[in-house]
Order: C-alpha cells, then structure tokens, then sequence
C-alpha cells in the first residue's frame, strides 16, 4: 500500500511540473504558499530595507545611497546588476534566471523636495529643516519588489521552474523624467511582461484606461540683454519680462482649455539682482491631459505661448523637454491575475496600536478620520470608475504603452493623508508601512509564479495589449532621440543637504527600527 501511494504521490509530481504549463490556470496553490513563508522568512530584512532608504530621503536623479544599497542587496542574492542604464546615474537593471518568459518588476525611489519628518509621530515635525524627504512614501516600493523577487526565485530554484526577472527603480518619478528614456533606450526589447507596485492605503490594481493624466515636463528659458535698470533701461531687453508674459498669457488661456488638464509651472530663474535688466530668465512648466494627442496639442500651444512672449519683448526663447509620462493603461489578465492573489492574501492584520496611531495622525493634522482599511478594494475595471476629470500622472505609462503592464497597489500608508506633503511620510518608517510592503511581496510574488508557470496568461496578456489596448490609441512621446535626461537637477539641493542628512541615516547595525534610532516610542498619539 505504501508503494502504491508512493507511485501516486511521484504521479502528481511529475504532472505539476513536467506537462505543459499551459494546461495551469494559475500556479500551484502549495507554491505560492511558498512563496508567502518565503516573504515571511524576510520580515526583518523588509523593515530595514523599508527604513533605510526613508532615512536617505535622496529626490529625483541623486537617488546615489538608495541605489547602491539596492543593487548591493541583488548582487548577493544572485541579481546580475547592471549600472547607469539609459545614461541615468542611479538607474540599473537586476537580471536573473533563464529560458521562459521575461517579466519585469518596478517601483520608484525618489523622494519629495522639502518634506522631511520625522516618522512615528502624529504631528508635522521636520527632521531636517527644508531638506527632502518620502512624503510620497517611495521608500516601500523597491523593498517590496526585491523581497517578492527574491521569494519568488527561491521557488523556481528549487523547482525548476523556468524564467527570468528583471528588476529596474523608477529614479525621478516625481520629475517624470526617465521611464520614457528606458523605453527609448530599449530596456525592455524582450520584456513579456511588467508589473509595477506604488504605495497607497488601499490593496488593489486595475486595468484599462486608468483614469490620470499623462504629461510633458518642458523648461523655456529666454534670452535678452543686460542694462542697468534705472540709469539705461531702455537698452536692456527683460528675459524675465518674457516669463512673465507668457504666465499670464498662458493663464488667460486656461479659461478656453478642456477641463480635463493640468498645467502648473515655477519661475526656475528670474534673474540676479533687481538693478540689472535679466538677460536670461526660465520658466518650468508640466503641461497634463488625457490622450496623447491632448497632451501634444498644451506642448503645441506652450511653445506658441513662449515665441509670442519673446517677440513681445525682444527676447528670444528656447526650450528644453525634462520629462514625460504616457497616459496610464492597465492589462487585464495580468490584473485579474494578480486581483486574484491580493484577494488570497488579504489586508495585513492591523495591530491597536497601528489603528490607533493612524487616528492620532489624522486628528492632528485635520483628516478625515477614517481607520486603516480591513478589506481589499474591489478591481477596478472601466465599468466600476467614475468618468475621470484629470489628474496626477506617472511614467509607468510610458511602459505600458510598451509591454503588457499593471500597478498594484500596496496599503502601507494611513487614509486621507495629503500627496506630495509631510503628512504622507509620518507613517512610512512604522509597522504600518513594513505590514503592507509584506503583504504586497506575497501577493506580487504569487503573481510572478502564475507568470512563469502559465502560458497562457503571458499569451492572453499580449493578447489584450495588441488587440485592446493599441486599438485606443498610439503610443506619441514628445521626448526625441536627441533629448537628454535631466541628470543634473537637484544635485545643487544634496550638494548642500546631503551633509547634515548624512547624520541622520539609519544604522541597523545598532538600532531595531529608524524609530529607535530617532527616539521615537511606537504608537506615539500626541503631538512631539
């Protein structure tokens, strides 16, 4: 009898893993639990990984600690690195595994200029004065990614499973300022598939049009004369004269804009001193819609705007792309199999000290008191979403419009906080944030299994991107294969910030937590 079950029990085996994957729907439940303990396994290495680079705080194109520190982790895990692709400083690819398909894995690392906090506590308290920090909570993305990955892989090591992965950080996602050069630059020739992770308070993803806005980031700098301002002004011509004639016509021309867009922008030079006549000035504009087409046609009208403000004042103008993001565009199967895995995890087990903390956070800062959520959201889907008015953007459109892509969506952060603002980085150095970056390593790397093991699923999802998707719209990048990456911005800013920060970098050689090492006492409820 023991024979017998024994015959049976080899039967199985070799059915699982030497038919064709095709006939899988998913991967084998048994491997992706797996693959959950293997996440589980890495709980320690998620918090420091999480804190680490919360403590670095470096913005976009100087992201210098956090990718060295990232691609040190791959190298000893068996990642083949692969330094300053697509001629970005601080971007790299970490490539692993053979034969099957090629599935890439995303997140960002930047930060937001001037919103360092301190983590832990309920109320605004910087931890540097004006110096960068993660109030948009990137500092979750990558940990998630490289544990995923590395669960992932202990698994197909030691089943054999065929694949490869690809693990690449998004640098200067808040400047969308490199996703399209990577595209450009072939990054992805081969890649079957993408999946992205970006933080949020909610476990989701989705597919289909998504909703933002795409956008082009565009720099126009005007050029005139110097004079004295008072003893010779009428032989200056005013390049800040020009800025600012082109705001205020620009602004005048929102009225008669569709409604859908977005369009913001900083004097990024205004001259040197008032008693000289600029000779050059600069203004910096993101210009955002909804298709392709709209966003070329604010660009169109931007450049327009910028001749008639030159003319105007003698000037004349020049203008140089920083960046750009495609509309965001979501793959069903990939979504649906991923949905499926978020589902089979869960939402992390919020401890009472995680609720309360999240109340206190929102009390003192005038949020709506809402707690740490309990359920996953349901898929959104074209059917379930709102009509969308605009919005925000990110360059993962770009990779969408490439390979068969999907975000998901990881809880790390607490309800109602404000974007781009120190509210959002109070919690992502807690439990908080190490809770949902582990629930979200589960998930993606059940999700990397079901891309490995099936088939189908990659077929279905090349499927759905040429035979939907590409029947929307086209692909239309603004950037040019003469453009640039714009290497150079905020280096002055960590030139003169990065100093002071340095002190502050978390060391887990001698604290458990960056709380620890800040004094920070968990849950802390009442303002610092």
């Amino acid at each position: 009898m023991k024979y017998v079950r024994k015959l049976v029990t080899t039967a199985l085996l070799v059915s699982t893993f030497c038919t064709p994957f095709a006939a899988m729907a998913e991967a084998p439940k048994a491997l992706k639990t797996e693959a959950a303990s293997a996440v589980d396994a890495q709980a320690k290495q998620i918090q420091v990984m999480v804190d680490q680079i919360f403590s670095y705080a470096e913005p976009g194109f100087q992201e210098v600690k956090t990718s060295e520190y990232l691609t040190d982790i791959l190298e000893k895990n068996g990642f083949k690195v692969t330094r300053g692709v697509a001629g970005i400083p601080t971007a790299f690819t970490a490539t692993w595994g053979e034969g099957g398909p090629l599935l890439a894995l995303g997140s960002d690392i930047d930060d937001v200029l001037g919103v360092s906090q301190i983590p832990g506590i309920p109320n605004i308290k910087p931890i540097i004065e004006g110096a960068p920090g993660h109030g948009e909570g990137h500092n979750a993305g990558m940990p998630l990614v490289v544990a995923a990955a590395i669960a992932a892989k202990k698994v197909m090591e030691e089943k054999k499973i065929p694949g490869r992965l690809m693990i690449w950080p998004g640098v200067a996602e808040e400047l969308l300022a490199t996703k399209a050069y990577y595209v450009r630059d072939g990054l992805f020739n081969g890649v079957d598939a993408c999946i992205f992770t970006h933080v949020s308070s909610d476990f989701s993803t989705g597919y289909g049009e998504m909703g933002g806005n795409g956008m082009v980031s565009v720099e126009y700098t005007f050029h005139g004369k110097t004079a004295h301002s008072a003893g010779m002004p009428w032989e200056g011509r005013s390049a800040l004269d020009a800025v600012e004639i082109m705001d205020t016509a620009w602004n005048f021309r929102r009225e008669h804009l569709p409604l859908t867009q977005r369009s913001h922008y900083i004097i990024s030079n205004g001259g040197g001193q008032p008693n000289v006549v600029p000779d050059k000035a600069s203004v910096w504009y993101y210009f955002r819609d909804r298709t392709f087409k709209s966003i070329r046609d604010l660009y169109n009208i931007g450049n327009e705007l910028s001749e008639a403000a030159a003319k105007a004042t003698g000037t004349t103008v020049t203008r140089q792309t920083l960046g750009y993001a495609a509309p965001n565009f979501g793959n069903k199967p990939l979504a649906e199999a991923a949905y499926a895995n978020i589902q089979t995890v869960g939402m992390p087990k919020w401890s009472a000290d995680d609720q309360a903390f999240t109340k206190a956070v929102q009390q003192a800062n005038g949020r709506k008191v809402e707690p740490l959520r309990t359920a996953v959201a349901p898929l959104s889907t074209p059917e379930s979403r709102k009509p969308s008015m605009g919005g925000g953007s990110d360059d993962i459109g770009d990779i969408m419009w490439t390979v068969p892509t999907i975000t998901i969506r990881f809880p790390s952060n607490i309800p109602n906080m404000i974007g781009h603002n120190v509210t959002s980085a109070i919690a992502m150095a807690t439990p908080i944030a190490h809770k949902g970056v582990t629930a979200g390593a589960k998930a993606l790397a059940m999700t990397i299994l079901d891309v490995m093991m099936t088939p189908k699923l990659v077929s279905d999802a090349k499927a759905y991107f040429n035979d939907v998707q590409l029947k929307t719209d086209k692909y239309d990048p603004i950037i040019t294969k003469d453009d640039k990456p714009a290497i150079w911005l905020n280096e002055k800013t960590m030139r003169l910030m990065r100093p002071e920060m340095e002190k502050f970098y978390y060391d887990p050689a001698k604290y458990n937590t960056y709380l620890d090492q800040l004094g920070v006492k968990y849950p802390t409820l009442t303002p610092q």
